[in-house]
């Protein structure tokens, strides 16, 4: 195709005399462009405030919790509470090498944290070093319980966020300083920010960390344990191992391996392909709602660039008469089309750029205790393909218009005069 500067001028005096016309088809491109790209950050924008309350979290991890049997089984009856042990964690260990992480916790709710003047109340959890493969910690200050903290059982704690903001609240690195929690001085030697909502027996960030032999005595828990959790390697879905789990556990503790209340499994590798799913078919429904309503917009370009065709007979006869070929009215009426797509898709693309800012900023100052800032803004690259669409849109929009133009002959157009 050839443009010259007259070329471009006679497009423009095209919009201008149908400008009432190119205004209404210009706001269903407008408007198509601007839904399209305000829903894909919008979704963007969501899908990190949803990920970030499982910030930390493995997202292979089981977790098993004891409850009373509801079917009788080996002579027991039903209704009969057991407890799992610490010799249910080396048991998996050695029958599930599928298993990375095999690591027991004990809690304590409603503790009294004290340091000075200031009190909290805190909940104590009683955790292997490993256990950080459960739930990454976030540290701020300091670190996290290592193994020598388990090997020497020293008195050695780790403070959520909410716990050290209301016994520190002046600020600072709390390390090495004493609190009481319960009956015991700890020291603490780490600060853990992560404030993640998806958390085991309580929130990381109103929990006190001990080390768990430290636990077992203080609490008086004997050889037992609250909850087992685990994780698998890479590649392993834990779904497909809660069966051979719980047949271990039952055999050892006397249930029914298909009392399935008597032994709780949470399989987040489930809950977390439940979000996957949930965001796939919200981005699915996006795009949908998003180019259908642009190809509205493009239908309609379509139609007023016929309409504006049909009302230049004359003018395209004449053109014809006088030496203008088939290509240069074809290019004319594609350009026609392909100016009016992208310059109401251009100003779509701003309005969307501006108002997902605003968005941004707004959710932002709301949202202060998610750990990540929620991005609501389009990539500079999603801009270049959506004006790459919109003027490949253009393109398809003008063929029929100016399939007609160039049908046109200019005897034709004469007599119609």
């Amino acid at each position: 195709m050839r443009f010259d500067i007259d070329s471009y001028r006679e497009i423009a005096d095209s919009l201008v005399r149908n400008r009432s016309r190119s205004l209404l088809t210009g706001f269903g491109v407008f408007w198509g462009i601007f839904m399209l790209l305000f829903l894909m950050g919008g979704g963007q924008g969501l899908k990190q405030i949803i990920s970030a309350n499982f910030t930390g979290f493995a997202t292979n991890t089981s977790v098993m919790i004891a409850d009373r049997t509801t079917k009788p089984w080996g002579g027991y009856k039903q209704g009969r509470r057991w407890n799992m042990t610490y010799t249910d964690v080396a048991r998996l260990k050695i029958m599930m090498p599928e298993l990375e992480t095999v690591t027991p916790l004990v809690s304590n709710w409603g503790q009294e944290a004290v340091n000075g003047t200031n009190t909290v109340s805190a909940n104590v959890k009683g955790v292997y070093a490993d256990y950080s493969n459960i739930e990454e910690p976030i540290i701020k200050y300091g670190r996290y319980l290592n193994e020598s903290d388990i090997l020497h059982e020293r008195k050695v704690c780790v403070i959520g966020k909410r716990i050290y903001t209301s016994l520190f609240p002046d600020g600072g690195d709390p390390c090495g300083s004493l609190i009481k929690v319960g009956p015991v001085y700890y020291r603490v030697v780490g600060v853990d920010y992560n404030s993640g909502n998806m958390t085991i027996n309580g929130s990381a960030d109103e929990s006190v960390v001990i080390p768990l032999p430290i636990a077992q005595k203080v609490y008086q828990r004997g050889n037992n344990i609250d909850l087992l959790c685990m994780t698998g390697h890479n590649g392993v879905k834990m779904s497909s191992l809660e069966g051979r789990m719980r047949s271990i556990m039952a055999r050892e503790h006397n249930f029914d391996p298909q009392d399935k209340d008597a032994l709780f499994v949470i399989n987040t590798e489930q809950l977390f392909a439940i979000i996957d799913n949930l965001f796939t078919g919200l981005s699915f429904l996006i795009w949908l709602v998003g180019l259908g309503t642009i190809l509205a917009g493009i239908i309609g370009v379509s139609n007023i660039m016929m309409v504006t065709v049909k009302e230049r007979t004359t003018e395209i006869g004449i053109r014809r008469a006088i030496g203008a070929t088939p290509r240069d009215i074809l290019s004319q009426i594609i350009m026609e089309s392909i100016s009016l797509t992208l310059v109401a898709g251009s100003f779509g693309i701003v309005f969307a750029v501006l108002l997902l800012s605003l968005m941004e900023k707004i959710v932002g100052s709301m949202l202060t205790d998610v750990p990540v800032t929620p991005n609501f803004q389009i990539g500079f690259w999603t801009a270049v393909v959506a004006a790459a669409l919109l003027t490949l849109l253009g393109v398809v929009a003008g063929l029929a218009p100016a399939s007609r133009a160039m049908a046109i002959k200019p005897v034709d157009a004469m007599r119609d005069e």
